[in-house]
């Protein structure tokens, strides 16, 4: 569980002149709002605000936000109205409230028309003056889809739909990969059951076997990349289920028939690093002809991270 001093440390990490006074006050502010409020789950209410500023905090966004993360909710489920947070606040968080507000009311209605899913992310982003109302709103349905199963089983299906065709590719589109996965494996969980169940247990069986291929590679991108002085951190992971599954379908395949359910990254500090780390990795991976993928840049510019197509194998 997720508590106030969790919060204002991860803060600290990336912002040390924080004020973590108005953090403390927007807390309390939360807590006297939502006093005696409960979730489905039975759980104090406050837990939710909680953990939607800490999500904001993982994407490393400023005070302002994470304040309005205490709040999102209190316009909409408590006495509280835009000008008292106005006064309390700033107008600058008022307006974030209000706009996660005016997005919560809108009827999202799912349609397997693409062109109608698009007009609806469109109409989300024209209605938000502040790109920070949407990361907000992620925050909040990030939490919310963790909690789904103490709804019906036709409200989780409906929500989980609406998650797959609008809050994860707004995600995607915004660059939080991370988020945008978590919201794809939840809800592939409540769309799909017995894929999910199939794939989760398959990668659950061989996780063992996943952490000795995972430690064996990294150990020799070290080791290459220790002779040739060049610096980086490296990781890998088993791949989302949702993208294992959609592999699946795509391409007609089995559970069984995937050889690639292990990603690995590589992170460096800048373009030219990226270039000679991608020429050590080729050296002793061999890429598959077509199935380069493209080198993305990190939102905050700091850095380039490499993330190797599915299509790559040791070539041994």
């Amino acid at each position: 569980m997720i508590r106030f001093n969790d919060i204002v440390d991860e803060v600290l990490t990336y912002n040390p002149q924080a004020d973590v006074e108005i953090l403390q006050r927007a807390y309390i502010f939360s807590a006297k709002a939502h006093k005696g409020q409960t979730r489905l789950s039975g759980e104090p209410y406050l837990i939710h605000p909680l953990e939607v500023a800490y999500t904001l905090t993982r994407m490393n966004l400023d005070i302002p936000s994470i304040v309005s993360g205490f709040l999102h909710d209190t316009i909409e489920d408590s006495y509280v109205n835009k000008e008292e947070i106005e006064e309390y606040f700033g107008k600058e968080v008022a307006e974030l409230v209000d706009g996660v507000t005016k997005i919560s009311k809108i009827a999202l209605k799912t349609s397997e028309e693409s062109r109608k899913v698009e007009n609806f992310r469109k109409m989300i982003l024209a209605m938000s003056k502040d790109i920070r109302v949407i990361l907000i709103k992620l925050a909040d349905r990030y939490h919310n889809m963790q909690t789904l199963n103490f709804l019906s089983p036709e409200k989780q299906v409906e929500i989980a739909r609406e998650t797959q065709d609008i809050y994860a590719p707004l995600a995607h589109r915004l660059g939080i990969e991370w988020l945008r996965g978590e919201l794809e494996d939840a809800s592939f969980k409540y769309l799909n059951p017995e894929a999910y169940k199939l794939i989760a247990d398959s990668i659950a069986q061989k996780r063992k076997e996943r952490e000795e291929y995972i430690g064996e590679v990294i150990g020799l991108l070290k080791a290459r990349f220790d002779q040739f002085h060049l610096k980086a951190e490296f990781s890998g992971r088993a791949k989302r289920l949702y993208s294992i599954y959609r592999k699946m379908v795509q391409e007609g395949l089995n559970i069984d028939d995937i050889y690639d359910i292990t990603a690995f990254r590589v992170i460096v500090t800048d373009v030219k690093e990226c270039y000679e780390a991608l020429g050590l990795i080729h050296s002793f991976f061999k890429p598959i002809p077509g199935k380069f993928q493209r080198l993305y840049r990190s939102a905050q510019g700091q850095y380039v991270s490499i993330a190797p197509h599915k299509g790559h194998r040791a070539s041994r």
